[in-house]
């Protein structure tokens, strides 16, 4: 006899299912045994189950592919919500297998008892809870399916006494549906949207991930038009390498370039892009986007000419009907402002890199000044990851350093909570990330207050042999909430982190330790931690007074930033 248990397993394994990741508990002890006499399987047992959705979240991304975490009872389920959320924003598909209390003790306040149906009906595109073998193996199906097709998370809960019971001897394994139909945008549209560009001097393109599987097309439209080609974060991966076209990022992480790409543009073309920061926008100019996702389109800005469909094959039907443009003023001008702004970060990736401090601009913070550069630090770590390495990066100031100075070179991959948002994702994703491949080489940026909140998972880095390279920026500070204060004119406050000597604790779990103060010791430290071959944390003391300029900073910012320095130093006790 089968059980409800081990079909599911089953299912997943045929799937192609590799991993899941969770907490062993009560209700899914039936599941979990059935993960340990299914040798495809590989159970990942975390220390907080916000970690093993974060790892499932980033696996789903990396791969396109179902992922699945686990979480038992009440809290067990509860402490996957923040993952799953990441999922979510990611539209990453993800399968949340929870627990729940006995059938008959269902809906009367029993110990642990949540409602996950309600719990998770913001976070899933399907969420149901098993209460019959006769709905399976349908509610199975239907769970991968929701997950794949509406790449979303899917949340299937089982009562504590349903993975135990046996199901009819001729119960078929359920199968999931992962293919999806591409779609091309209506002639129509297309030639609407092609008039108006040709009808336009000055073209500027905002690409995003979505775009990523049309690396050839979206050239191919940049060099047509003569277009500056403004990228997303996360379009970083795949469009960024040999790219004579990419002025790099809009927004905080941004540069002048981009300003003046879309100061300069007519027409505005986005394909692929979700972009939110509305301020960062340009204004009174005439829009295309190309979405897969007809929902997107028009919610950043207006929309002149909605384009619905698959980035690749939108192009490819779109660049025959598009004239040719010689006039590459605009496109020569954001190139050189953006290769001198390069040009000018490469300084910070020297040791003996001197920058003085100027007026009250800087204040003596736990002798700031003397601390590594988190630039230098980014800079290096570049210079000598492998050219297929998988990065991940805390929220913050952690992920401004990577956009500013880790290149998306040869086949290296990227994944954060970019949409979302939270803090401590870094270090679960790389996790995930190491778990679908051992022998490839995983860097996380990690903030100190993201890696702090869930560092008891540097245990399931060592416990399971997962080689990870956690890099940690070791600032002392909530440095993006810092910024943000100071922004506006607040002194910084509650933004300080009491940190302790983190090569220490990762020694202290069996992880390999290495701690940098001296901007010299930077490279010497990260290639001892990208030559050892098992889980290391690399702890680098930098400076909490480096700071990010907009593309265009505005003079509210500036006299914000100046009223909160002076704050500081008036208010410091030195």
């Amino acid at each position: 006899m089968t059980t409800v248990a081990e079909l599911l397993i089953e299912a997943l394994a045929e799937h192609g299912v590799t991993q899941v990741w969770g907490v062993v508990g009560d209700a899914l002890n039936p599941v979990t045994d059935a993960i340990r006499r299914e040798d495809r399987i590989e159970w990942v047992g975390v220390r907080h189950e916000e970690v093993a959705a974060f790892a499932a979240s980033a696996q789903a991304q990396l791969t396109d592919r179902l992922a699945v975490c686990m979480g038992t009872v009440g809290p067990g389920a509860i402490h996957l919500l923040n993952g799953l959320y990441d999922a979510k924003k990611s539209h990453a598909p993800v399968l949340a297998i929870c627990g729940q209390v006995p059938r008959e003790e269902m809906g009367s306040d029993f110990f642990q008892e949540v409602d996950n149906d309600a719990l998770f009906a913001d976070v899933s595109v399907f969420c149901k809870t098993v209460t019959s073998i006769d709905q399976l193996p349908g509610l199975i199906e239907q769970a991968g399916n929701a997950a794949l097709q509406a790449r979303g998370v899917a949340v299937l809960t089982l009562p504590g006494d349903v993975g135990g019971l046996d199901l009819p001897k001729d119960t078929a394994v359920p199968r999931f549906v992962a293919e999806r139909p591409d779609q091309q945008p209506g002639p129509e549209a297309l030639r609407a949207a092609a008039d108006a560009i040709n009808a336009g001097e000055r073209v500027t393109l905002l690409v995003g991930q979505g775009a990523r599987h049309a690396r050839a097309e979206v050239l191919q439209l940049a060099d047509r038009l003569a277009a500056p080609m403004v990228l997303t974060l996360k379009a970083k991966e795949g469009l960024e390498h040999d790219n004579p076209f990419e002025v790099g990022q809009s927004g905080l992480i941004g540069n002048h370039a981009s300003k003046i790409a879309f100061d300069g543009c007519d027409v505005l073309v986005l394909v692929g892009t979700d972009f939110p920061y509305k301020d960062f926008l340009p204004t009174g100019k005439v829009v295309v986007q190309l979405d897969v996702r007809g929902t997107h389109i028009g919610r950043r800005t207006p929309v002149d000419h909605p384009l619905v469909g698959d980035a690749r094959l939108g192009l490819a039907a779109l660049l025959p009907l598009l004239d040719a443009r010689t006039d590459r003023t605009l496109l020569d001008k954001a190139r050189s402002s953006y290769d001198d702004w390069r040009e000018r970060q490469q300084h910070f990736v020297d040791p003996d890199y001197d920058q003085k401090p100027v007026g009250l601009l800087r204040r003596k913070v736990d002798n700031a000044s003397d601390r590594v550069r988190p630039e230098l630090l980014a800079g290096i770590v570049d210079r000598h990851a492998a050219h297929d390495a998988v990065f991940t990066s805390d929220t913050g100031m952690s992920t401004v350093w990577l956009s500013r100075f880790v290149r998306m070179s040869g086949t290296r991959r990227l994944v954060g909570s970019y949409n979302l948002g939270s803090m401590a994702n870094a270090m679960p994703q790389a996790l995930g990330a190491a778990g679908l491949d051992r022998d490839r080489q995983v860097i996380a940026f990690c903030g100190d207050g993201g890696l702090s909140m869930l560092m008891g998972d540097l245990i399931t880095a060592v416990s399971h042999e997962l080689p990870v390279k956690l890099v940690v920026f070791d600032n002392g500070r909530l440095g993006m909430v810092k910024l943000e204060m100071e922004q506006v004119g607040l002194p910084e406050f509650g933004t300080v982190l009491h940190n302790p000597d983190f090569a220490k604790v990762a020694e202290a779990v069996g992880m390999r330790g290495i701690r940098v103060e001296d901007p010299h010791d930077v490279e010497a430290g990260v290639l001892a931690m990208l030559d050892h071959p098992g889980p290391v944390l690399l702890d680098v003391l930098t400076n909490p007074d480096e700071i990010v300029i907009p593309p265009k900073p505005t003079l509210k910012q500036g006299w914000g930033f100046a009223i909160a320095k002076t704050r500081e130093f008036v208010d410091s006790p030195e």
